[in-house]
């Protein structure tokens, strides 16, 4: 029987609590059988200055999910072309995994509206279960989203945690955390991130 791999795509900067109640769910209250947190290599054409570097962002990844067998970090972005698709790296990980592994992908309602903008998303919800998470947000979905048969909504905490508010904060001097597991904690503040 195929392995079901639900990838959850993210700059992960730096991965949070939100994030793993999130992974969690997914594959605890759905039939995935593991989550692989997919690190979103920084864009050589935009260079944002609060982002950490790539192998920092999949460090906190791994600090993140050393606890949790289901979940787990995954680089493969960073050997990609850039810029980088969605539909790209499933090609990709189709043809390196062969017929053993099903690919899902994770998203929020909020990205589920702006689906119909990505590079051949007819392609991605052709071949691929999209696994929808609750998020408060603006708008509605595509009507031909709403009864999709590839698309399984599933009813997960609404997480309003994010990693731009943990940034500002930190970089404040407030205390951020009880947000974030206690190694990436470490390790953020071991190499003073975001301060």
């Amino acid at each position: 029987m195929n392995k079901k791999i639900g990838l959850y795509f993210g700059t992960f900067n730096p991965i949070h609590i939100g994030h793993l109640v999130i992974a969690n769910h997914m594959v605890e209250f759905s039939d995935l059988d593991e989550v692989w947190f997919v690190v979103t290599p920084q864009s050589p054409f935009k260079t944002k200055k609060t982002l950490l570097d790539n192998h920092h962002r999949y460090q906190l990844v791994v600090e993140a999910t050393q606890d949790y067998p289901k979940l787990k970090p995954s680089k493969i972005e960073f050997d990609l072309p850039q810029p980088n698709y969605t539909v790209t790296t499933l090609a990709y990980l189709q043809e390196k995994y062969d017929v053993d592994h099903d690919f899902c992908l994770i998203m929020g309602e909020d990205n589920l509206k702006g689906l119909h903008k990505w590079k051949n998303y007819e392609v991605i919800l052709e071949n691929h279960t999209i696994y929808v998470y609750p998020r408060i947000s603006e708008g509605k979905v595509e009507h031909r989203f709403k009864d999709h048969g590839n698309i399984h909504h599933v009813t997960a905490p609404i997480m309003e945690i994010s990693s731009t508010f943990i940034r500002a904060q930190h970089k404040l001097g407030k205390n951020v955390r009880p947000l974030l597991p206690e190694s990436v904690w470490k390790y953020m503040d071991e190499m003073n991130f975001y301060r």
